[in-house]
């Protein structure tokens, strides 16, 4: 999938991924984490989500990774936010008190750059990648965190003959391989949410399952 892909989606404000809200499961489930207040938060493929105030709401510092500087411009603008701008490496960096939102492709980080990122929260990356790219992104995601990682996934399932992604089906086997080998996963909730879902619906999709995960390092 090429980064054009997700700069025609932000150009023509197809964004139906983003939320209008924060998500219910990380404001259900992150408490039971019992993660530091201090702790920084990785936010792979953040777009402009909601998720990222709520975050910073707790306490955390938050570091998100979006390819798209249109969904990095809108977060700040949409919060009346004025981030300092500034170069690191591949990528443009725009910095608040809260909030270091990188902008640039999420393969080109570095340990270093995410240096002190004890927590990770995935709801819109791993089901946003084709098949081939999700090997490499769980195993570049296990090369950047340190240990003593704690954090959620949140997957989507589906027969993905029925309609094409993304999102992309990732079911229970395929999340456990990719992420399992390494960290601890423990499924919190499974749910079928076809019903709230009427893209899934118009395509003939039968069956949409949710999931969320803990994982942790080993």
């Amino acid at each position: 999938m090429q980064p054009e892909f997700w700069y025609k989606k932000w150009d023509s404000n197809q964004i139906g991924f983003h939320q209008s809200e924060a998500n219910p499961y990380l404001q259900r489930y992150w408490p039971e984490l019992a993660i530091a207040p201090s702790a920084r938060v990785l936010v792979p493929l953040c777009g402009k989500s909601l998720d990222l105030l709520w975050l910073a709401g707790q306490g955390h510092q938050v570091l998100g990774v979006e390819l798209a500087e249109k969904a990095v411009e809108e977060f700040f603008s949409d919060h009346r936010l004025q981030p300092q701008i500034s170069e690191q490496g591949a990528f443009k960096v725009y910095r608040t008190v809260a909030f270091e939102l990188w902008c640039g492709d999420f393969f080109a980080l570095t340990a270093e750059d995410v240096a002190g990122c004890t927590a990770l929260y995935d709801r819109a990356a791993l089901i946003a990648l084709p098949d081939a790219m999700r090997q490499r992104y769980a195993e570049h995601l296990q090369h950047l965190l340190a240990p003593k990682m704690k954090g959620l996934v949140i997957t989507l399932d589906y027969d993905q003959s029925q309609i094409p992604g993304p999102p992309f089906a990732v079911n229970d086997d395929e999340a456990q391989r990719l992420l399992g080998q390494d960290w601890q996963l423990e499924k919190l909730e499974e749910r079928d949410i076809l019903d709230e879902s009427p893209k899934f619906v118009q395509g003939g999709v039968e069956w949409l399952v949710e999931r969320v995960y803990r994982v942790s390092s080993r």
